[in-house]
């Protein structure tokens, strides 16, 4: 049947997807051969989601896959600088493009392009081919430059953000209907095709332009009406060059194809070629999801053994059905018999919920080889017809919670057996509560992460997925979603074997995979001196959690609303008429339009957007965005910590029991969460006044030690900045010693202000600074700003010797490294465009921040020996500073231990040239502490 009403046609803009990918994955390689396959994998997953989400009633009958052939098109010989300015082809993505043809081919999908002519060419004549013959046509793109094609039938789809843009879109993005997007495109130029347009006029100007004159023609013969001297100006000397640039976006509508829209038909996959493609790639995940979709047995795809352990036999594959139900203390006690004859087991624990201080056990899953697992039911209650959430009796069949636990104790306390878990700190705690202190650990988490910080998550699922191809049974198929989730202990015992023993298989195959690869990666150290060991602490220190006194937070909270209200009302007055504060919309529509400030933009939805950086820059002209980032900032620290942090104290202990991340930032900085204690601000009085609810027991005293300007001291070892070492080694301010050097100005003639603004650019320097980023910190021209930065690297030539260093390191090797040999993976290192400066700049911060982070974390796995017998815990980790709870008469003590503890944390593995120096304070609560 021709094409025609009824038919619908998905015409993917292939080039879109190839970089996508590319841009949006790490670097993959094959692995028998290490041929670069990154890109593909995005691009064959993104294909497959785009096939399986595109079923039903709305299926496309049709469909092409259209890529770009060749750089040279008809543009070029109209224009000879169009893309002139184009960045060449990354060398690792070259070899991947003709793969993603046969990608295509392999899915049975028409695959298209043509010699002097761009994807979007073909796009634009194919969608109009089946406008004119009464179809539909879905454009799968987010390509601006395919706008002028939407109306009439033609629509577009961003696959990834999965938004439909018709043209309501189309004039949201350009300000007017598709048919004037080329008038506008002409107008604005576009700088990364390098088509000229009109010099000083953008998007917004250009449609406001089109919108009054109702095309490009009109308004270039009318010019000379034009008001503003500057733009009329620029359009009349500048008319032949728009006209130019309005044929280099028009997309050609007509082209000679070698194909009709019948040949674009969908046809299902052939199961063999399509397999057969996949399995050449050596694509484990997508290859197992296809085969189910098409009722198909998967092909085995070759893996190579750890190459530690060359002889190990081929694991068996993952079956659920295959895990035992230890159901009785003689089954269990088999089980720990052959964990004793093995010396290691994977455990896992099921609990009752995620807050490992009110959770209650469940459920222990063991596992000893691949394969060999099994699930101890402890506490799963029995089913009720009557009630959706089950009776309150236990389930037949269980072992008694406490005769499991006397059984497990020994072998799990067993310093001869190795216990593996994945994100062990959690179990950890879990059995601590029950009187089971496990030790010596492995944690499959924290080896990924030692391995492959930066480059990948580390989560079970991702990890199960990424190296052993087994997607695992989601816990979300057992407990349900919304108002009807049950807890764990609500989860019938047979589905909890195949999901709870799973989880424990799955462990112990990627502990015997990703292991060997850290004495390989050499990351060995790096994970036994600062990951593993810092499990127990972190566990003990949660667990101690800090008092929080609920009636300060209270007392807090109402101050706070008072304060909201009044400045609610003096921004009101200021505006002259009520409007709800709280509303950024309404703040925006108060600003940019009643009041005529400048810098107002619109969302998507119309509303004007008035983030902070917004408010910041429009508060040097009017106080009125000044009192609204005040009436922010107090709305803030009373919803998310003097109202929040009331829900989060335990109703047993008193206390706040934080929960620190290990693998959360790549540098290996701490990340606090339920809740987060490391971001309540000290740099307001408001900010400092929530700590003074963080109070001591009685008889006790809060301490505080912080490392003083660690991060500036590191900078000035590794760039080896004798001025700053010297300063730090003489113990003078560092920023007044930068001041001096800086400006030549003499330390005992050193004023506020140029110190002030050295310290902006010692701070700032370390981050990556611009000299925008620094006008703005400092309030003061942007021009002088960079010749502040401009100075500074002149007077210490060792630093921008020591950041283009580390740039070119990231980019051979991939990664940098701090000076413990932590990796910090870069994989955007290499990237073009608005990423390329945030990946330069964080492959810079990073070896310092994380030689940083480093640094406390060797403190504080050293603390707990140093303080042994004192009457002291450490409570918190906040950046670079560590709280402790010591009883009154042991200050002074805690003092001296914990300091030597923390300035010699570094050593004997880094000898430092400048000298570690921590600063201490004392005092009933957290604020009068620091």
């Amino acid at each position: 049947m021709a094409f025609g009403k009824g038919h619908h046609l998905h015409l993917i803009d292939g080039s879109a997807f190839i970089f996508r990918a590319y841009h949006a994955l790490p670097p993959l390689t094959r692995k028998s051969d290490g041929l670069p396959i990154g890109a593909v994998s995005g691009f064959v997953n993104m294909l497959w989601k785009n096939v399986e989400d595109n079923k039903g009633a709305d299926a496309p009958t049709h469909v092409a896959v259209v890529f770009d052939k060749g750089s040279h098109t008809f543009r070029n010989d109209m224009y000879d600088q169009y893309k002139a300015n184009r960045d060449e082809m990354p060398e690792d993505l070259r070899p991947q493009i003709p793969l993603t043809r046969e990608a295509t081919k392999a899915f049975n999908i028409a695959c298209l392009e043509q010699v002097g002519f761009e994807a979007d060419d073909i796009i634009a004549t194919l969608s109009c081919m089946a406008r004119n013959a009464g179809g539909r046509v879905t454009i799968i793109s987010s390509d601006k430059d395919l706008m002028q094609l939407v109306g009439d039938g033609v629509e577009m789809f961003d696959a990834m953000k999965n938004v439909r843009i018709g043209v309501e879109g189309v004039q949201e993005k350009f300000g007017v209907t598709p048919d004037k997007v080329i008038d506008v495109q002409a107008l604005a130029g576009d700088s990364v095709d390098n088509i000229p347009g009109a010099p000083g006029i953008g998007v917004k100007t250009a449609a406001l332009l089109i919108n009054e004159y109702g095309d490009l023609e009109t308004l270039l013969e009318r010019a000379e009406e034009i008001k503003q001297p500057k733009r009329r100006q620029t359009l009349i000397e500048n008319a032949d060059q728009i006209r130019l640039s309005k044929k280099l976006v028009t997309l050609d509508c007509d082209m000679e194809l070698d194909y009709d829209l019948d040949s674009l038909e969908v046809k299902e996959p052939v199961a063999d070629d399509l397999l057969a493609f996949l399995t050449e790639m050596e694509f484990r995940t997508i290859t197992k999801r296809v085969s189910e979709a098409l009722g198909v047995e998967a092909p085995v795809i070759a893996e190579a053994a750890p190459a530690a352990a060359p002889d190990r036999p081929e694991a068996p594959p993952i079956d659920p059905e295959a895990y035992e139900c230890v159901r009785d203390g003689g089954a269990l006690e088999a089980w720990i018999a052959k964990i004793r004859g093995r010396g290691w087991v994977a455990v896992d624990t099921e609990t009752t919920g995620l807050n490992e201080m009110t959770a209650d056990l469940v459920g222990i899953s063991l596992a000893v080889d691949a394969g060999s697992a099994c699930y101890i039911p402890l506490t799963h209650r029995a089913a009720s017809s009557d009630d959706l959430f089950g009776s309150d009796d236990l389930a037949e069949g269980q072992i008694d919670l406490d005769e499991a636990l006397k059984l497990l104790k020994p072998v799990l306390e067993d310093p001869a057996v190795l216990k593996i878990g994945q994100n062990m700190k959690y179990d950890a705690k879990i059995f601590a509560r029950y009187g089971v202190n496990v030790a010596p650990i492995d944690d499959t988490m924290l080896i990924s992460y030692a391995l492959h910080a930066g480059l990948h998550g580390h989560g079970m699922d991702q990890l199960s997925e990424r190296y052993l191809g087994h997607q695992p049974i989601e816990i979300k198929s057992l407990l349900g979603t919304g108002k009807s989730q049950i807890t764990f202990d609500r989860v019938p015992i047979d589905d909890a074997v195949r999901y709870a023993a799973e989880d424990a298989d799955i462990t112990l195959r990627l502990w015997q995979t990703l292991k060997p690869q850290l004495h390989l990666n050499r990351v060995t150290t790096v994970y036994e001196t600062l990951e593993r060991p810092l499990v127990p602490v972190l566990a003990r220190m949660e667990m101690s959690g800090i008092k929080v006194d609920r009636d300060t937070l209270s007392r807090m909270s109402n101050a706070f609303a008072q304060k909201m209200a009044a400045l609610e009302d003096e921004i009101q007055e200021m505006a002259g008429e009520k409007f709800n504060v709280g509303s950024p919309a309404q703040v925006g529509e108060i600003l940019f339009e009643r009041m005529g400030l400048p810098g107002g933009k619109k969302g998507k939805t119309g509303k004007y957007s008035t983030p902070a950086d917004v408010l910041e820059d429009l508060a040097t002209e009017h106080d009125l965005p000044a009192r609204v980032l005040d009436y922010r900032q107090v709305q803030k620290l009373k919803s998310t910590y003097t109202d929040a942090l009331q829900e989060h104290i335990n109703p047993e202990t008193g206390r706040v029991h934080t929960s620190y991340s290990i693998a959360g930032a790549n540098t290996g900085r701490l990340a606090s969460t339920d809740p987060n204690l490391q971001n309540i601000p000290v740099r307001t009085e408001e900010g400092r006044r929530i700590r003074t609810a963080f109070v001591a027991e009685p008889g006790h005293v809060l301490v505080s030690l912080d490392y003083s300007q660690i991060e500036l001291r590191i900078l000035a070892h590794i760039a080896d900045i004798e001025a700053l070492k010297q300063a730090f080694r003489e113990g003078q301010d560092i920023h007044a010693a930068t001041a001096s050097e800086m400006f030549n100005v003499p330390l005992d003639e050193m004023t506020p202000e140029i110190r002030r603004q050295a310290k902006a650019i010692n701070f700032g320097v370390i981050y990556g600074i611009s000299g925008f980023g620094l006008a703005r910190n400092l309030r003061i021209p942007r021009e002088e700003a960079q010749g502040f930065i401009d100075r500074y690297f002149e007077r210490f030539p060792g630093i921008r010797a020591y950041m283009d260093e580390t740039v070119s390191f990231a980019k051979e090797h991939g990664y940098v490294q701090t000076l413990f040999g932590r990796r910090i993976n870069t994989p955007e290192i290499n990237a073009k465009g608005p990423t390329a400066g945030f990946a330069r700049r964080a492959a810079i911060n990073a070896p310092i921040q994380g030689t940083a982070a480093d640094v406390i974390r060797r403190a504080m796995i050293r603390m707990p020996r140093a303080i042994e017998g004192q009457p002291a815990r450490m409570l918190l980790q906040v950046h670079d500073e560590l709280l402790f709870e010591v009883e009154q008469g042991g200050v002074d003590r805690l003092i001296d231990t914990a300091r030597d503890v923390m300035e010699g944390a570094a050593d004997p593995a880094v000898r430092l040239t400048v000298p570690l120096t921590v600063d201490a304070g004392q005092g009933d609560n957290w604020a009068d502490a620091h």
